[in-house]
């Protein structure tokens, strides 16, 4: 096993909008996540990923960027940038910039060329295509409802838009593009910056004719945009023009990745991706992979996907390990239970930090944050929301109340509420009106609050982080799989030379015990290394609480 410091790191997400406003304008900054460095690293936390910091017009968040070298002025200067990365490093943290090259924003100067002159060169940076039978080319869905094709404002073909439609997708094909990109990370690495998140990165290469779906009905043509035919091809080009003899990190966003496909962008001699961002574990509570048609979870199915994953990348490849960022609900709210969110919010921790592969922690979990309730679609800003919201309200699938109820659980602005520092005005995240709303329970939920309570989910968060740095079991061991048949504890092995760590994590409300195996003696336990209930010692059938996470290290 080749060793390397993206494997043993623990990175820490932050959505720089919604973390800290030190200018009163509502949205947050980057003297911000200047102003909280001394937080990150008494967490525990060894890299930050940033996400989009880029001038945009915001159609979504900032992953609808119109310059990729310079910082949108809500953020900060070049300047700020500069001595922000500096600090990081000197707090011993490492920065990794998210990069969005499967579209531009519409008012990207390469657009804005490509739609004003019919003969401009830019017009082969993205794709446009001739209508038919007076509509769009095909029957190619959009990501976030409608059609995949919008017409040009000015003349006569429709381009392609996987995302909203003012994000038009880069034409990877034409090599002008790929130059472009590679200009910009290289503009990055140059100042400094150690890694790169590539959004939805397997998306960029698509079946050059672009055909319909079968049918007339409007579909996601994932065989045509996933994982296409040069995928492969681009990103060892990318290495080549960018990473090779560095020790820059990737971890590119996968929708619609196998396990199978993952070893083959992961594997360490391929030269294409560190790890993948995949899904497959964000589609377990829906049905046919569609989050707004939302069904209940089961714990074999979710120990089955990550089970499969654990073993697909034990001997090439590696995993990323997440279970909420910006674009998904509270991890809490969804896979844990906001009656026993303490409890459950370190159970989660736990399972996070003691699976095979590099964790990511979205900003405020570690604080036990949850989902946001909001129940008036006036309160929502996030473009797939309201896109949803107006489709279903044209097609009467639905009643209002409903569709509010799905949103209320689904949205991805329930990750997008302000951080709670404190219980004060606008849970200490501004001075002037918040971007999006501040949830209410942050008068309950803040750092400030958990701070002070060595109890805390805050406080069991660093001891977990620290936990997961020094017992090299839990970053380089095997998985073994315990139990598989019971239907609340989920219980695995790390094993790594002489070192062997017991996890039991009971996913239910309800107390349960398990009958460890023969292979794990109850005698063979010398310490309880972490555990967030007041279980002292291991016996052969052993309690569980509700919600009760054990690690023991056994001889």
């Amino acid at each position: 096993m080749k060793k390397s410091w993206w494997k043993e790191a623990v990175v820490y997400q932050i959505y720089p909008r919604s973390f800290l406003d030190t200018d009163g304008d509502g949205v947050g900054d980057l003297r911000g996540v200047l102003s909280k460095l001394d937080y990150l690293q008494s967490l525990g936390v060894t890299a930050v990923w940033l996400c989009p910091i880029y001038p945009s017009p915001n159609v979504d968040n900032g992953y609808d960027i119109s310059d990729y070298k310079a910082i949108a002025p809500e953020f900060g200067t070049m300047a700020d940038f500069e001595l922000m990365l500096s600090e990081m490093h000197r707090h011993g943290l490492r920065l990794i910039m998210d990069m969005v090259f499967n579209h531009t924003s519409g008012q990207h100067p390469w657009f804005q060329q490509a739609i004003s002159d019919p003969a401009s060169p830019y017009r082969n940076y993205y794709f446009f295509r001739d209508g038919q039978d007076g509509g769009p080319p095909n029957n190619w869905a959009s990501h976030f409802s409608f059609s995949a094709w919008q017409k040009e404002p000015y003349g006569k073909q429709y381009y392609l838009h996987l995302y909203a439609t003012e994000q038009p997708d880069l034409n990877w094909d034409c090599p002008a593009v790929r130059e472009e990109v590679f200009s910009v990370l290289n503009f990055w690495k140059q100042k400094g910056v150690d890694g790169f998140r590539l959004d939805v990165i397997n998306d960029v290469s698509k079946t050059p004719d672009l055909p319909a779906m079968p049918g007339e009905s409007l579909q996601l043509a994932v065989p045509y945009f996933a994982n296409g035919p040069h995928i492969h091809e681009y990103l060892r080009e990318m290495n080549l023009r960018v990473l090779e003899g560095t020790e820059l990190m990737t971890v590119g966003e996968m929708v619609f990745v196998t396990p199978e496909q993952a070893r083959l962008y992961t594997a360490e001699d391929r030269h294409e991706l560190n790890m993948v961002f995949h899904f497959e574990h964000m589609g377990l509570d829906c049905i046919g992979g569609n989050k707004w048609k939302p069904r209940p979870w089961s714990l074999p199915e979710f120990k089955q996907c990550f089970g499969e994953w654990q073993e697909a990348l034990a001997r090439e490849g590696w995993n990323s390990l997440y279970l909420n960022n910006h674009d998904q609900p509270r991890m809490v709210s969804r896979f844990g239970s906001e009656k026993f969110r303490e409890q459950s919010a370190k159970l989660l921790c736990t399972f996070l930090l003691t699976l095979r592969g590099t964790p990511f922690l979205f900003q405020g979990e570690e604080l036990g944050m949850t989902n946001a309730h909001m129940d008036r679609i006036s309160e929502y800003q996030d473009v797939d929301t309201l896109n949803h919201y107006r489709d279903v309200m044209q097609t009467g699938e639905q009643d209002e109340a409903e569709l509010m109820a799905v949103i209320v659980d689904r949205s991805r602005d329930n990750a997008r509420t302000p951080m709670q520092w404190n219980a004060g005005f606008n849970a200490g995240f501004t001075t002037g009106t918040p971007r999006i709303g501040v949830n209410p329970n942050h008068t309950q939920i803040n750092a400030e609050a958990e701070e002070r309570d060595i109890t805390s989910v805050l406080a069991y968060y660093r001891r977990m982080i620290r936990l997961h740095k020094q017992e090299p079991a839990l970053i380089y061991g095997d998985y073994q799989p315990l139990c598989i048949e019971h239907p609340q504890v989920y219980a695995y092995l790390r094993e790594w030379e002489n070192q062997r760590i017991l996890v039991l994590l009971n996913f239910s409300a309800n107390a349960t015990e398990i009958c460890l195996p023969d292979t794990v003696q109850a005698g063979s336990a010398t310490a309880l290394l972490i555990g967030n209930g007041d279980i002292s010692t291991l016996e052969q059938n052993q309690p569980l609480a509700s919600y009760e996470a054990q690690v023991w290290q056994l001889s």
